[in-house]
């Protein structure tokens, strides 16, 4: 049996945390584009997929051209991921697995996005996971 304390302390936790889910902007696979408005939080993600993918050698680039950048980002992963299906597919793997992208996330992209190719869509994911991570970080160090 759980102590009332404990089992207070998990109620209270969850609770806790569905208020903060909710505070957050709901990234979805429609909408990824629309938080790449703001300079700062582009430039971040940018950031983020390039040290992710650089930690398996595979270099993404990006011209900190804002305005251009779900485009940029996304035809330089399509291409990458491209090459990680044909000739190292275990990297790709690999490299999925550290950036947190579920099997389950990619079936529901295939059927949010159907006009996506199956690399197209991968490379999207990881786009939308990056972003989430650079929000919830500046979401966290709000709150300090």
């Amino acid at each position: 049996m759980v102590p009332a304390k404990i089992r207070l302390f998990i109620v209270l936790s969850t609770v806790k945390f569905k208020r903060i889910l909710m505070e957050l902007p709901q990234i979805r696979n429609n909408n990824v584009e629309s938080f790449l408005d703001r300079a700062e939080i582009v430039k971040e993600t940018a950031g983020q997929i390039q040290k992710d993918f650089g930690m398996f050698g595979v270099e993404i680039t990006f011209s900190g051209e804002v305005e251009n950048a779900y485009d940029e980002l996304h035809r330089q992963l399509t291409i990458q991921i491209s090459e990680l299906v044909q000739r190292n597919y275990d990297k790709l793997l690999s490299v999925l697995y550290h950036v947190d992208i579920t099997d389950h996330e990619i079936t529901q992209a295939e059927q949010d996005l159907p006009h996506y190719s199956h690399v197209e869509i991968i490379a999207h994911q990881v786009i939308a996971r990056e972003l989430k991570k650079v929000l919830w970080r500046h979401y966290f160090k709000s709150k300090k």
